[in-house]
């Protein structure tokens, strides 16, 4: 009997031996697969990865051989991007850093759970970052509780349609009075249904990596790219079509800008910090992707500087009377700051659209293919993308209306600008997302570059970062 038990553990002792030689077996099998296969590659030049980066963009790269960087006059704008690095880094970045801190500019009114109207919602988020942090109702300032006033339908004198509605670059300057409620014509969202509304913290809500990605990330991109603003052809003459593209495609670079510069790097710890990498395949390869940044920004700030009036007598009302004569203070440090004016007096000159006979039918179109696009970030699957896309969305439309929805007061038949609360809260607060996309670009973008050119010029640096992956999955096996 006890023969047959030691008979036995030896025979057990001598299947574990089996198991772990067949274990370690395909372990090496696997490393001399992974070596065979790299040295194949070398000796072949092929261009088969085994570890290939799988995320895809929807933007159309520009050609990396050209080798004009970015000096001179920001393409279809009136100032340059010398003195846009200049501005933004000396006044505009560091007072809209601190105005979206403010209480007036923290909170924004949104409704997160709407069904997709284009396809059922598959989007799969992972990350606990990707949900929205909810604001109690005893966190959000009292005034925005109180029911707004809803202007009278016949105060809304829409110009759409009207041959004689051209655009002039000043804003009527009677009082502002007071927030309403009216729906804008650019954006698909219905600002007036405040049931399904709820008010979040941007602050506790950040914009960065949620490891929101793959087919349902990339179908918004496509729906919004091929659908609604093709790139445009290099012989396309059409003004208000490049607008609307160079606006969306430098709004996607600044979103990929800000999940690059905070993306998770370690899930285990919870680091989290900048990738380069992901930022030069997103962004800083391309060079029209970098300059569709600028242009957006510049666009966004016209907005801002047009509706200066209205800005500086609008109520920031929170209930808070230090809290709101600070930002008061900001909003027209923002407004008329000299050197902001003197560097760039109009950052863009919306004067040249929508002009001849068929600049009405076109803008009706160009403003259906926006609401489109507005209408797409209920399809996003993660509820902090989708956050981030409605308020940036809105923030674009508010540009929009400012600069094309309200006639001047040159016109004998004037129309004041009405602007929601929501509106200006996003419109500050895009501005403040481009320049802080600025910033990074200017400031960290030229040696991102000359790091990433070098890897991909030297063919041992690109085969050093191979094996580490490669070793890497090896030892995850184990």
């Amino acid at each position: 009997m006890a023969k047959d038990k030691k008979r036995n553990g030896q025979i057990s002792k001598e299947k574990k031996k089996k198991g772990l030689g067949r274990g370690l077996w395909s372990v090496w099998a696997v490393i001399v697969v992974l070596f065979a296969t790299a040295a194949v590659m070398t000796r072949t030049g092929s261009k088969i990865a085994l570890f290939a980066n799988n995320q895809t963009s929807c933007h159309c790269s520009s050609s990396s051989q050209d080798s004009v960087k970015y000096t001179g006059m920001v393409e279809d704008c009136c100032c340059d991007y010398e003195t846009v690095d200049s501005v933004n880094g000396e006044v505009l970045h560091p007072l809209l850093q601190q105005l979206v801190t403010t209480p007036f500019f923290r909170y924004f009114k949104a409704k997160l759970w709407c069904d997709c109207p284009f396809w059922p919602d598959d989007g799969m988020c992972r990350l606990r970052d990707c949900s929205v942090c909810e604001c109690p109702e005893n966190e959000f300032p009292e005034p925005f509780k109180k029911p707004f006033h809803i202007l009278p339908s016949d105060d809304l004198m829409c110009q759409e349609g009207k041959p004689e509605a051209t655009v002039d670059r000043t804003l009527d300057k009677r009082a502002f009075r007071g927030w309403i409620e009216t729906d804008n014509p650019w954006t698909n969202d219905d600002e007036t249904d405040n049931g399904e509304m709820t008010y979040v913290n941007l602050l506790l809500n950040p914009e960065r990596y949620t490891g929101y990605t793959g087919p349902s990330a990339r179908r918004i991109w496509d729906a919004v790219y091929t659908e609604n603003c093709p790139k445009y052809s290099s012989g396309e003459i059409c003004q208000e079509k490049k607008v609307l593209y160079k606006l969306i495609s430098g709004l996607h670079s600044s979103i990929s800008i800000h999940i690059a510069a905070d993306y998770l790097l370690d899930e285990s710890t919870n680091l989290w910090g900048k990738n380069p990498e992901l930022m030069y395949d997103r962004v800083l390869r391309y060079q029209d992707r970098v300059r569709n940044l600028y242009f957006t920004f510049l666009f966004v700030l016209r907005a801002v500087t047009k509706a200066t009036d209205y800005l500086e007598q609008a109520e920031y009302d929170t209930g808070n009377h230090e809290d709101d004569l600070k930002t008061v203070s900001l909003i027209k440090q923002l407004l008329y700051n000299p050197k902001l004016q003197a560097a760039c007096p109009l950052p863009f000159d919306e004067a040249k659209l929508w002009q001849g006979q068929s600049g009405p039918e076109l803008k009706q179109q160009i403003q259906k293919q926006f609401r489109n696009i507005s209408a797409l970030m209920d399809c996003v699957g993660c509820e902090k993308c989708r956050l981030w896309g409605k308020l940036q969305v809105l923030g674009l439309g508010t540009a929009l209306k400012i600069l094309f929805s309200v006639e001047g007061q040159n016109h004998a038949a004037q129309s004041q600008l009405q602007l929601q609360r929501n509106e200006v809260i996003a419109l500050v607060n895009l501005l403040n997302r481009l320049s802080e996309s600025v910033k990074i670009v200017h400031e960290i973008g030229p040696s991102i570059e000359k790091i990433m050119e070098k890897k991909i010029s030297d063919p041992s640096a690109l085969e050093f970062s191979k094996w580490r992956r490669m070793w890497k999955s090896v030892l995850a096996l184990w």
